[in-house]
């Protein structure tokens, strides 16, 4: 039997463990049952665990009879504050809550992966490291915490993937440098001076203080950035008043800053300070600005990169593994590569009916579970091509490793 060919015996496994966790999914940074599960479940498979690493993350060390490298591998496992609408057996039973995005299916097959390595433990080099995060989802996000309380020490390279339900499946998809954005959050705060709405000369509108800035701020990508780099700039809520005929004291905006390159990112919110203050002046009225940092840019380090490529040309095919554009989400998985060398992936978890396939973050969200077998597998293979053995050495007989 090849490792693979073990891999695939455990698919039933995952997606037990996946539903289980898809039923019973927990907020960010109020994971309590979900890391006492899964390391209630790397016990039973015999592997080291540390348990409430960063607060509440669990990592797992699975030690190799040979000398080798140390090589880290990463999945998360918090829930989104969004209402499941699917009708599935496995349907969420947390009103409120859902895995809208995958991270049920990362932990499964990560665990799938470690079941099938701990059967090889003494053949392989090296030492596996299991990083169970929490609290991706809500910043400061747990990849920090994690970070600060060991997760990383002695790892010579870490790497993480990620479901993604608008890829086509058997695919791997990833680039070399920046693969996802940084994100700001903005809130504006505009003040005038309240009135009858039948009377607005006596007072100052901040509604109309507040629409002259949202136009104007759209002034920072065209006309401040540089048009070969990337940068969004959104106004996602805008709220004043209650009545119709009432002119409020004040009006409200909220929105992002995604953008890869840190000097940009700079000159972004430098820019939209000064817009804001002198657009308000030049209303009559006056702004404040909130401007909190959320992820930095996440960054593929190329040799890593090519680790992650040369795995998927051996197990997947060269057709199978896709170069794409950097993505405006985020992602905390930049802390680890900001720690060590390291790279992240995309997995495509299309399903087969066109008519199930759903965004992330959608109250419909579901993945083709066979990613999980591909994320599985292709954690085996970059690690036996960080190991600097065979890139197929997941599809030949074990006996032979």
């Amino acid at each position: 039997m090849t490792l693979a060919e073990q891999i695939d015996s455990l698919y039933d496994e995952m997606v037990e463990t996946r539903r289980r966790l898809h039923m019973h999914p927990e907020l960010s940074h109020q994971e309590i049952a979900t890391p006492a599960f899964i390391a209630d479940r790397l016990e039973e498979l015999g592997v080291e665990v540390r348990r409430k690493v960063g607060g509440r993350g669990v990592v797992g060390t699975i030690r190799g009879g040979k000398p080798g490298k140390t090589i880290a591998f990463r999945a998360d496992f918090d829930a989104l504050p969004i209402d499941d609408q699917k009708d599935v057996p496995y349907k969420s039973t947390v009103p409120g809550v859902m895995h809208a995005c995958g991270h049920d299916g990362h932990t499964a097959a990560l665990l799938g992966f470690a079941k099938a390595m701990m059967t090889i433990r003494e053949e392989i080099p090296g030492t596996i490291v299991l990083i169970h995060q929490f609290g991706e989802e809500l910043s400061p996000g747990g990849a920090r915490a994690m970070i600060a309380d060991g997760c990383l020490d002695g790892v010579d390279a870490v790497y993480g993937a990620h479901l993604q339900s608008k890829m086509d499946s058997d695919r791997i998809y990833l680039r070399d440098g920046f693969l996802q954005a940084s994100e700001d959050t903005v809130k504006i705060i505009v003040h005038g001076s309240g009135s009858h709405g039948a009377e607005p000369h006596n007072g100052i509108d901040p509604i109309l203080a507040a629409s002259h800035i949202m136009v104007a701020l759209q002034s920072i990508v065209s006309r401040s950035a540089d048009p070969l780099k990337e940068l969004v700039v959104s106004i996602g809520k805008f709220h004043a008043g209650d009545a119709d005929n009432v002119i409020p004291g004040k009006a409200v905006l909220e929105g992002t800053i995604r953008v890869f390159d840190p000097e940009l990112r700079k000159l972004a919110s430098q820019r939209l300070r000064t817009i804001v203050e002198n657009v308000a002046i030049a209303m009559g009225a006056t702004a404040e600005v909130i401007i909190e940092n959320g992820y930095d840019a996440l960054w593929n380090h190329p040799a890593e990169a090519d680790v992650v490529r040369n795995a998927g040309r051996g197990l997947l095919g060269e057709e199978h593994v896709v170069e794409i554009d950097p993505v405006m989400p985020v992602e905390d998985f930049t802390y680890f590569t900001q720690e060590k060398p390291g790279a992240y992936f995309f997995v495509g978890a299309k399903m087969a009916d066109d008519a199930a396939v759903y965004p992330h973050h959608h109250e419909n969200f579901d993945f083709n579970e066979t990613a999980m077998l591909v994320t599985a597998k292709m954690f085996a293979a970059i690690y036996f091509e960080a190991q600097e053995m065979p890139a197929d050495s997941i599809l030949v007989d074990l006996d032979s490793i």
